[in-house]
């Protein structure tokens, strides 16, 4: 580029300051007033929602949103004091929406499914789920993800949209659970006499509730065994505990009584055939 050429560009980007200097100084100002004004309307706007007990992760999101939509109206007010056209500005800005939409739709998902999960809470932070084919302890619940604590201490990030597409067992939700157990006995074996001990062991077992009551019933004659159905209750904190005492209890109990627990066998027959 030559002498000439540079002092040409020089001399017209001075005639273009003097002429739109201001009009670029105001533009400018409107955008930096109008920066402040947003920040601090969608910070009120969170603070809002969040003494009428929002969750603080919708109600940052929603904070993000009231300020990108203050912000694209002084984006507009400042195109329009440039004396810039504002109906290629909003198709530029409506082509970029769609663009960067078709490339984050997966992401869309994500977020509209986390929105949900905020609004609708199936679980909260601390409760023990499956999800997805993940079972673990919820650690948090973004709008895009929920990572879960697994119980050999993983940490898993489960995409909302994955979430909210399938069946969610939220195990920790009620203050009991019952413990689903099946106790086989010989066939030889007395019935009545099992179920006293199974009963005994239940009623000695510290963590069962004596609340619902346990259910010790014969739920089956299968080809080995005569198999009770053993439902007793615990506090879902002590749910694991309490369903290995009561699996101890009763094969100790069973082994102390002479009652058998039938396994699986296999008998094996040789022939001998003479040549």
């Amino acid at each position: 580029m030559d002498i000439e050429t540079i002092a040409m560009l020089k001399e017209e980007a001075i005639l273009w300051l003097a002429t739109n200097g201001m009009n670029l100084l105001i533009a400018l100002l409107i955008l930096l007033v109008g920066w402040v004004i947003a920040k601090k309307i969608a910070s009120s706007v969170r603070t809002m929602l969040e003494k009428k007990g929002m969750e603080l992760t919708l109600s940052g999101f929603l904070q993000g949103v009231v300020f990108w939509a203050l912000m694209i109206v002084v984006l507009m007010a400042s195109a329009s004091h440039m004396g810039l056209d504002l109906t290629s500005f909003l198709a530029i800005l409506a082509t970029m929406g769609l663009a960067i939409g078709l490339a984050i739709k997966d992401n869309i998902s994500n977020l509209s499914s986390g929105v949900i999960l905020i609004l609708t809470r199936p679980f909260v932070i601390g409760d023990a789920v499956q999800v997805a084919g993940v079972t673990g302890v919820v650690q948090k619940i973004g709008l895009s993800t929920t990572i879960l604590h697994t119980p050999d201490n993983q940490k898993i990030l489960v995409p909302n949209a994955h979430i909210l597409g399938a069946i969610i067992t939220n195990i920790t939700a009620n203050d009991t659970r019952r413990i689903d157990l099946v106790v086989g006995i010989g066939y030889e074996d007395d019935i009545d006499q099992a179920r006293t001990v199974i009963e005994n062991v239940l009623n000695t077992t510290e963590g069962v509730l004596k609340t619902p009551t346990a259910t010790v019933a014969i739920g089956e004659l299968a080809d080995s065994s005569v198999n009770f159905v053993v439902r007793p209750w615990s506090k879902t904190d002590d749910y694991w505990t309490v369903r290995c005492l009561v699996i101890e209890g009763i094969k100790k109990a069973l082994d102390q009584a002479g009652i058998s627990i039938p396994y699986p066998q296999t008998d094996v027959h040789l022939h001998t055939i003479e040549q």
